[in-house]
C-alpha cells in the first residue's frame, strides 16, 4: 500500500542517533550485523516523525519497502551479494517508480507509473530498497522546494529556510538523516544547490551518466540525475549503483567507476579559483561569508601543493542557450500534466515562452552547445578543475520566493544561484561540496567543475577535502526534532 503522509498529527521523535552512511550500511548488511528489514522499519520511523516538520517526502512506500526488505534478507541469508542490498534510500519524485504516482511537484491526482524509470531500475538491480519518493516544486524550476501540491519542505538545520531546491525533498531526507542517501536530478544546479544549502556531497554527472529515461533527453538535455549523501563514498557509490543507460538513451558516455576514485591521490592540480558569475543581465552579487568559505578551501588546497590562481571559465554569452531548452523543457513537461489547470501561473509563463522558442532559437541553442564546450573545453588546457561558488546567497526563508511573480521569481533565483546552471548547458560533471555555514549555522557550498568524463577527479579531490575537513560529522541535531517551525 502508498501513503501519502503529508499532514500527519505532530510527531515527536528520538534525539538524533547518527545513522551510517550508505557504504557502511551496505557493508553491515552483507556481514549479517543488520537486516534490512530493521533499516527499512527504522526510516520509515523516522520519516513519520518528522513529515510533519521536515515535509521531505511526497510518497512512502510502507508496506511495498517492507516486503522489499524481507526479499531482500532472504537473499542475504542465502548468500547474495549486491552493490545496496536491502538499503534503504529514496528517489526525487520526478523519477518513475512502478505502482506509484510521478507528480513531479505539481497538484491533481496522477497515474501509477507501469514501470521503474532506467536510473530506479538499475538501483532496484543493485538491491536497493525505495522507501519512498521525495518532494520537489513544480516541475523542478525553482530553487526551493515549496507549492500548493504538498507544502512547503524545510530545511534540518533551520526549519525557517528552505532546503533548496529542486532536489529539496531528497537533500533534507539525507541530511536528517532519514535515509542514508537519495538521487536527485539537476538541470541548472537542482542536485548541487540543496546540497549546498544543507550541508550535503551532491553530485551532478555527466550528461548521460545516470540514465533520465523514459526522457531521453530530460529538459532539452540539461537535466540529469545525480546523488545527495553525506560522504564522498556514499554520493560516487550511489552514482556507479544507478549509472548506466537505456537501450535508447541518446547520450551514453564510457563508463567511469566513481567509488574507486575515493581515496586516490589526485595528484598535484591546477586549480582555477572562479568567484565571478556568467553574465545574466540580473545583478548578483556573492555574499561576503560564502566568498569567505569558498577562499578558505582554495587556501586548504593550495596548502596541499596544489596550484591554485583566480581565473574565470570564458562562458560568454552562455544564458542564451539555456533559456531555450530550459522553457520548451517545461513546455513538454506541462502538456504530459493530467490537470495543468492547476498549475502555478509561473509555470504557464515559463511554457507560453518554451512555445515561443521552440523553434529556431531551440535549434540554435543546441547548436551552439559544442561551440560553448570547445571554447570553455579550452580553458582546462591551462586547469584540471574549477573551484566555485555554488550560490551567492544562503537558503532564503521559507515563502521568500514562493509568493513572486514570474519575473521576480526568476530575478530573485538567478541573484541567490547564478554558479551552477553553465554546466548543464555544456553537460559536463560538478560536485558540491560543503564549505562551512554562515552567521545563523545556514550551510554553504563550493563546487568542484570539471570537463567530460571528469567524475572520478572531481570526487577523487573532494574525498581529499573531506578527509581533512570531515563535514560528515556535522549533523543539525535536534533541531530535526522540533514540532514547530524555527522562528
Amino acid at each position: 500500500m502508498t501513503s501519502h503522509p503529508s499532514t500527519p498529527s505532530t510527531p515527536s521523535t528520538p534525539r538524533h542517533d547518527r545513522i551510517p552512511g550508505l557504504v557502511e550500511t551496505a557493508r553491515a548488511l552483507a556481514e549479517g550485523e543488520v537486516t534490512s528489514r530493521a533499516l527499512v522499519e527504522r526510516a520509515l520511523a523516522r520519516i513519520e516523525a518528522t513529515q510533519g516538520t521536515l515535509n521531505a517526502f511526497r510518497i512512502v512506500r510502507g508496506e511495498a519497502a517492507l516486503a522489499e526488505a524481507d526479499a531482500a534478507d532472504r537473499e542475504l541469508a542465502a548468500g547474495v551479494r549486491r552493490p545496496l542490498l536491502g538499503v534503504p534510500v529514496a528517489v526525487k519524485d520526478d523519477m518513475d517508480v512502478a505502482g506509484e504516482p510521478t507528480a513531479f511537484g505539481c497538484p491533481g491526482t496522477f497515474p501509477p507509473a507501469a514501470e521503474d524509470g532506467e536510473a530506479v531500475r538499475r538501483l532496484r538491480a543493485s538491491g536497493a530498497v525505495i522507501v519512498g519518493k521525495t518532494n520537489t516544486c513544480e516541475l523542478g524550476q525553482w530553487p526551493f522546494t515549496e507549492g500548493p501540491a504538498f507544502g512547503a519542505t524545510r530545511n534540518p538545520w533551520h526549519h525557517g529556510h528552505t532546503p533548496g531546491g529542486s532536489s529539496g525533498g531528497s537533500a533534507a531526507a539525507v541530511a536528517a538523516g532519514l535515509v542514508p542517501a537519495a538521487l536527485g536530478s539537476d538541470g541548472a544546479g537542482s542536485v548541487r544547490i540543496p546540497a549546498a544549502w544543507t550541508g550535503l556531497v551532491g553530485i551532478k554527472p555527466q550528461r548521460g551518466r545516470i540514465s533520465t529515461w523514459p526522457h531521453g533527453e530530460s529538459f532539452q538535455g540539461i537535466t540529469v540525475n545525480g546523488p545527495l549523501a553525506r560522504t564522498v563514498a556514499d554520493a560516487a557509490l550511489l552514482l556507479d549503483a544507478a549509472g548506466g543507460n537505456h537501450a535508447h538513451d541518446p547520450h551514453r558516455p564510457a563508463p567511469v567507476r566513481a567509488l574507486d576514485a575515493v581515496g586516490r591521490d589526485p595528484g598535484r592540480l591546477r586549480i582555477a579559483l572562479s568567484l565571478k558569475p556568467p553574465f545574466t543581465a540580473v545583478p548578483t552579487r556573492l555574499h561576503g561569508e560564502i566568498r569567505a568559505r569558498v577562499v578558505e578551501l582554495a587556501e586548504r588546497l593550495a596548502g596541499w601543493g596544489h596550484r591554485v590562481e583566480e581565473a574565470d571559465p570564458p562562458y560568454g554569452a552562455i544564458g542564451l542557450t539555456f533559456v531555450p531548452r530550459a522553457t520548451v523543457g517545461v513546455a513538454e513537461r506541462v502538456r504530459e500534466v493530467p490537470f495543468p489547470d492547476l498549475l502555478d501561473p509561473r509555470t504557464h509563463g515559463a511554457a507560453r515562452l518554451g512555445r515561443l522558442l521552440a523553434g529556431p532559437p531551440l535549434r540554435a541553442a543546441r547548436r551552439a552547445e559544442a561551440g560553448l564546450r570547445r571554447r570553455v573545453g579550452a580553458f582546462f588546457h591551462t586547469y584540471d578543475v574549477v573551484l566555485a561558488p555554488t550560490t551567492a546567497a544562503p537558503p532564503p526563508r521559507i515563502g521568500a520566493l514562493h509568493a513572486l511573480s514570474g519575473l521576480a521569481t526568476d530575478r530573485s533565483m538567478i541573484a541567490a544561484c547564478p554558479y551552477a546552471w553553465p554546466w548543464n548547458v555544456l553537460g559536463w560533471p560538478g560536485v558540491n561540496v560543503p564549505a562551512g555555514s554562515v552567521a545563523g549555522g545556514l550551510p554553504v557550498g563550493a563546487q568542484l567543475l570539471g570537463p567530460a568524463g571528469s567524475e572520478p577527479l572531481l570526487v577523487a579531490l573532494a574525498a581529499q577535502l573531506e578527509a581533512e575537513l570531515r563535514w560528515h560529522e556535522r549533523w543539525p541535531g535536534d533541531r530535526i526534532t522540533s514540532d514547530s517551525p524555527a522562528p
